[in-house]
């Protein structure tokens, strides 16, 4: 009989892990935050604490529940070199640029759009310019690299000792694959790249095993599963449950929107449009803005409530944030700030949710949803997300997961899956759409600030390149 799940899901911000019981129900949940600290000038991952918490937790939930299996889902934009037992180098953190040398021979050898569906990105959005980083400034330890890990394929490896890649992470914007192809890109073969990535076995599949041992000094075998890429397990998840024709807001630190039914023709590289990869190795046409951390920022980090009155006050006072305040995203050339007056404390933060509800909402029409809308993720939780996003979209129906774990709830589908379970029914509910005063006006407005500043400062840019040309 199979016996309960522990899947670890790796956020950017959190680190969590569930415990589902083979009839899908929840059982148990841990939390921690990720470590970051410099290693050689570099922010690197602190991955001997995170294990550390890992084998700790895992120790007691086989103890408290009988887990018999381990699945991993994890953030896009990691990687790992190893060489048989070895950790090479330090697992680098997506958020910092590479040296302006380095970009300069990278950024022209990526592959067009048209090939990779991915446009240049910036910092380690693209793992492949941090590849290439460690090849140039890491030359020994590249050298000696048996295998590039993805992230969840890095703890698979730690825990079984067995290197693999995945579809859903290796198509995960990284410049690595060619989604039409179904194979590596040609930056991957130019680079000679191909033989350090080993071979592929699908998101659920059992790969290994680990040994846990106990408190009392008694070990307990485990299965792994292989793992996947968070927002793809979740786009998975709602698929085995019966749903289709549908867009997926899965949101946490990132907003990834993911519309199976937008054309790729349809993606724009300057609005950061790109396609994703399925766990089936389907292309998947999405959009990403950096939606949770952007609510930090402009909110300070509120983590109150905010009332209808005080959403209301704002916009009839005329007060908007504009993009962008991370990197990314459909506005990558404005920088992010506040109009029409000073807000702080409750103001500020629905300011900082109107921001994310407007992006949202244009982000959906960039990838041309006119689907069911399916949210997932921490936004689900906001009755004041859901609803706004319905009152802005009456042509769709708007539902939202009640369990609004997306990526863990969908690795544990696919891990049950490989072992001929199908244990998760769909949970969504529908959403009832707000009746706030002046939202679409404020849209209307929001939407036209944004693309004038966007164009302006496109024209400026353009401007000062011709100028430094005549220079």
């Amino acid at each position: 009989m199979t016996g309960p799940l522990a899947v670890f899901d790796f956020g950017k911000t959190n680190s969590k892990l569930f415990v589902f019981a083979a009839d899908g129900s929840l059982l148990d949940e841990r939390r921690t935050k990720p470590v970051w600290h410099d290693f050689r000038g570099r922010s690197v991952l602190d991955d001997e604490r995170l294990f550390a918490w890992m084998k700790g937790e895992l120790a007691d939930v086989v103890e408290a529940h009988g887990v018999t299996g381990l699945m991993i889902s994890a953030h896009g934009c990691a990687f790992a070199l190893v060489r048989g037992p070895d950790l090479l180098h330090p697992i680098l953190d997506y958020e910092q640029e590479i040296p302006p040398s380095i970009a300069a021979v990278i950024d022209p050898l990526l592959p067009d759009f048209s090939e990779t569906y991915t446009p240049w990105l910036p910092l380690g959005f693209s793992i492949a310019r941090h590849i290439y980083w460690l090849e140039t400034e890491e030359p020994a330890a590249f050298s000696a690299t048996e295998s590039i890990l993805c992230y969840p394929q890095y703890w698979v490896w730690h825990f079984t000792g067995r290197p693999l890649a995945e579809w859903s992470y290796l198509g995960a914007h990284n410049q690595l694959w060619a989604p039409l192809k179904r194979d590596f890109s040609s930056l991957v073969d130019r680079m000679g790249w191909r033989a350090k990535f080993p071979e592929i076995a699908p998101a659920g599949a059992i790969v290994g095993e680990t040994t846990v041992m106990l408190a009392d000094g008694s070990t307990r075998q485990l299965a792994v599963h292989n793992g996947v890429h968070d927002s793809n397990a979740a786009l998975a998840y709602y698929r085995m449950t019966g749903l289709t024709g549908f867009t997926l807001v899965s949101t946490g630190t990132w907003v990834i929107i993911i519309n199976l039914d937008c054309p790729l023709e349809a993606l724009d590289p300057e609005r950061d449009m790109i396609s994703n990869v399925t766990v089936n190795c389907e292309p998947a046409p999405s959009l990403r803005f950096m939606g949770g951390r952007e609510y930090d920022l402009i909110s300070d980090g509120w983590g109150k409530p905010i009332s209808r009155g005080t959403v209301e006050a704002v916009m009839r006072r005329g007060v908007f944030a504009m993009p962008s305040w991370a990197a990314g995203g459909p506005f990558p050339e404005t920088q992010g700030h506040i109009v029409g007056g000073d807000v702080e404390g409750e103001e500020r933060a629905a300011v900082a949710a109107l921001y994310v509800v407007m992006m949202t909402d244009l982000s959906l029409d960039l990838i041309r949803s006119d689907n069911l809308l399916v949210v997932d993720g921490g936004l689900a939780k906001l009755d004041l997300f859901t609803a706004m996003m319905a009152q802005l979209r009456p042509a769709q129906t708007v539902v939202r997961s009640t369990m609004s774990e997306g990526s863990a709830t969908g690795a544990a589908a696919l891990a049950f899956k490989a072992l001929g379970l199908a244990p998760f029914r769909d949970e969504t509910i529908a959403v009832e759409a707000s009746r706030l005063e002046g939202l679409e006006a404020y849209r209307d407005r929001w939407r036209d600030m944004a693309e004038r500043g966007r164009a302006a400062a496109k024209t400026g840019a353009s401007a000062n390149v011709n100028e430094g040309r005549r220079a």
